[in-house]
């Protein structure tokens, strides 16, 4: 498996993606998603043989926060290391960053796996998080 940032937008690829984990918010409105594309801090790519297997997509300012604002692994490769190589890739090139931020389903699933990478809730550092959407 090669990380390697995403530069170029396959709209046919991403929306596939996208439509493969059923986030259709995004599917739905495919112009929005390719300016989000444009306008995100970095984007990485998990590909083997050059197929795509999943995505990381970044915004922030790269200095003093970073959130990760989409991470997708195509269901058939999920649990096989794909989500955990492009988090640790980000991490590895934002080591110098203090926050480090995401927003995720409250799953079993999805709160192990971003545990597992030292990520904690906002609640046990005495802080608390907002959405407006």
């Amino acid at each position: 498996m090669e990380i390697r940032e995403y530069t170029v937008y396959r709209e046919d690829e991403i929306l596939s993606l996208y439509r493969s984990v059923g986030w259709s918010a995004y599917t739905d409105h495919p112009d929005t998603l390719r300016k989000g594309f444009e306008n995100s801090l970095l984007t990485l790519a998990a590909y083997r043989g050059g197929q795509l297997l999943g995505l990381l997509r970044a915004v922030g300012d790269g200095y003093t926060i970073v959130f990760v604002q989409d991470i997708l692994v195509f269901p058939e490769h999920q649990r096989k290391g794909v989500g955990t190589a492009l988090l640790q890739a980000l991490l590895d090139r934002y080591r110098h960053v203090r926050q480090i931020q995401l927003a995720t389903d409250i799953t079993p699933k999805t709160i192990a796996f971003y545990r597992s990478a030292g990520f904690r809730e906002l609640s046990e550092m005495g802080c608390c998080g907002f959405l407006k959407g």
